[in-house]
C-alpha cells in the first residue's frame, strides 16, 4: 500500500473553498498561500553555508565549482532569496559532495500563482462537494454519457487545452462522482478522470489538490495496474515539490510489486513498470544517486524494448511508453548532471516519427535541448526551439518555470531583443 504522505499545506484547501470564487484572495487565502508556497529559503540557505563550511570551501569556489552564480549563492545564505530550482539546488549539493535533500528537507518549486488558483477554483470546488443523490436529480448522469463526454475531453488533455478544461471539467467531476454510486462501471470512469485530473493539477502546480484527486483515484483503483498508473502521477507529484526521497521510495516500492516476467508481459505491465522505474532514476539523479539512476533506466530501457515500440495500453496516452520514452528520460538526465554535450548527442538520435509521447514529456524534452543550447552559447537554436513550443503548446508553457530560466539565462547574454525573445518572455512572465 502506498504511504499515506501528507503534501503541503491543507490550509491551503480550507482558505479555497471558504474563498469560493469570487476571483480575488481573501487574507486567510493569502497568509494559506504564502505558508505553502514559501520555499525553506532560510533553512535552505543555512544548511548550504553550513556544509560549505564544512566542506572548508568559499562562497567563490563553490561558484566556481558548480556553475552557479556567487550572486545567488550569497543571496541564498543570506535569506535574501526566496527558492533555487531544484535543478540548482542538486549542482550545490554535487560540488559540496552531499546528496541534494541534505540541502532541502522540503520543495523549492513553487505552488500556483495566484491567477492559476483563481481559475482553477470551480474544478477544486468540483472535486470537495458533497456527493449528490442520483435519484433527486431531475435528469441524474448516465454511465454511458460520463464515459462519453469524458473521451470527448481526452484530446484536450492530451493536447494540454487548460482553458477549455478548465470549464468542462466542474460539472464532469460532479457526475462522475454521481455515477461511481451506481455501479462498477461508473466508479472505474471516476478512477479515469480522477487520475487525468490529477495530473492536469500538477502540472499547473496546484500540488494540495493533486494530492487529494490522486488519493482518491488510489483509493478507488480496481487492480494494481490502474493503481500503478496513479501512483506514476504521485511520484511525478512529489518530484515536482523536491521530495526526491518519498518519490524515490514510493517508486522503488511499486515497481518491486509489480516487476513482470519480460517473456510473457502485456504492454499494460510493462508500461506500468518501465514508468515507474523511469520516476526512480528521475529522482536518484536529482539526488546524486548517479548508480542508482543509471540502473533504473537500464531496466527501463528493457522493458521499453520488450514493448518494441511507443504504446498505450488502454489507448491511455498518460501511460505512453516504449523507446522513444526511454531515451527523452536519458537526455533529461544528462541535463539534470549538467552535460548539455550529452543531450545534445542523445537528442540528435532521438527518432522524430511514430507514435509521440505525451505533449508534457515531448515538450520537457525540448526544453532540455534549449538548455543545452544555451549552455553552448548557441543562443539563437534555444530561442527557436522555444518558440516552436509555444506555437505547439501555448496553455503549457507559462506554467514551466524552466522555461523561464533558459529564457533568462539567453538574455542575461544578449546586448539586443529581438522581437521573439520579447514575445517569449510576456508568455513564460520573465519581467524584462
Amino acid at each position: 500500500m502506498p504511504p499515506n504522505a501528507s503534501i503541503g499545506n491543507r490550509n491551503v484547501i480550507a482558505a479555497l473553498t471558504l474563498d469560493g470564487c469570487q476571483g480575488r484572495p481573501t487574507a486567510m487565502l493569502s497568509r494559506a498561500i504564502r505558508a505553502y508556497s514559501q520555499p525553506m529559503a532560510a533553512k535552505l540557505g543555512d544548511r548550504l553555508r553550513d556544509v560549505r563550511k564544512r566542506r572548508g570551501m568559499t562562497q567563490q569556489e563553490l561558484a566556481r565549482r558548480s556553475g552557479v552564480s556567487l550572486s545567488l549563492i550569497r543571496k541564498l545564505e543570506q535569506g535574501e532569496r526566496q527558492d533555487a530550482r531544484l535543478e540548482t539546488v542538486r549542482r550545490l549539493a554535487a560540488s559540496l559532495r552531499v546528496p541534494t535533500m541534505r540541502l532541502v528537507a522540503e520543495s523549492t518549486e513553487d505552488g500556483a500563482s495566484i491567477a492559476t488558483l483563481d481559475q482553477w477554483a470551480p474544478v477544486r470546488q468540483a472535486l470537495t462537494a458533497p456527493l449528490r443523490d442520483a435519484a433527486e436529480l431531475e435528469e441524474p448522469p448516465t454511465v454511458e454519457g460520463v464515459r462519453d463526454a469524458l473521451d470527448a475531453a481526452l484530446p484536450m488533455f492530451s493536447s494540454d487545452r487548460f482553458t477549455e478544461l478548465g470549464l468542462i471539467l466542474p460539472p464532469l467531476l460532479r457526475d462522475a462522482d454521481t455515477v461511481a454510486q451506481l455501479d462498477p462501471e461508473g466508479r472505474a470512469v471516476r478512477v479515469r478522470l480522477l487520475q487525468l485530473t490529477g495530473w492536469l493539477l500538477t502540472q499547473t502546480r496546484q500540488f494540495e489538490a493533486a494530492e487529494g484527486c490522486l488519493d482518491a483515484a488510489l483509493d478507488g483503483a480496481a487492480d494494481r495496474l490502474q493503481g500503478a498508473a496513479t501512483v506514476n502521477t504521485m511520484c511525478w507529484l512529489l518530484l515536482r515539490q523536491g521530495k526526491l526521497s518519498e518519490a524515490r521510495e514510493l517508486a522503488t516500492r511499486w515497481a518491486d510489486d509489480t516487476e513482470p516476467r519480460l517473456s510473457r508481459a502485456t504492454p499494460a505491465e510493462l508500461s506500468a513498470w518501465g514508468w515507474l522505474l523511469l520516476r526512480v532514476s528521475a529522482a536518484a539523479v536529482r539526488d546524486n544517486r548517479a548508480g542508482e539512476a543509471e540502473d533504473a533506466l537500464r531496466l527501463a530501457h528493457s522493458a521499453a524494448v520488450a514493448m518494441g515500440r511507443e504504446f498505450a495500453p488502454g489507448e491511455d496516452f498518460l501511460r505512453t511508453f516504449g523507446p522513444v520514452t526511454v531515451a527523452l528520460k536519458r537526455t533529461e538526465n544528462a541535463m539534470i548532471i549538467d552535460r548539455p554535450d550529452v543531450v545534445l548527442r542523445l537528442a540528435a538520435n532521438v527518432p522524430a516519427g511514430g507514435l509521440r509521447p505525451t505533449s508534457n514529456n515531448r515538450n520537457r524534452h525540448l526544453l532540455d535541448v534549449a538548455d543545452a543550447h544555451t549552455k553552448t552559447r548557441q543562443y539563437a537554436e534555444a530561442v527557436a526551439i522555444m518558440a516552436n513550443i509555444r506555437d505547439a503548446s501555448p496553455q503549457w508553457l507559462p506554467n514551466q518555470r524552466y522555461a523561464r530560466d533558459i529564457l533568462g539565462r539567453v538574455i542575461s547574454k544578449r546586448r539586443t531583443l529581438t522581437d521573439d525573445m520579447r514575445s517569449l518572455a510576456d508568455t513564460v512572465g520573465l519581467p524584462l
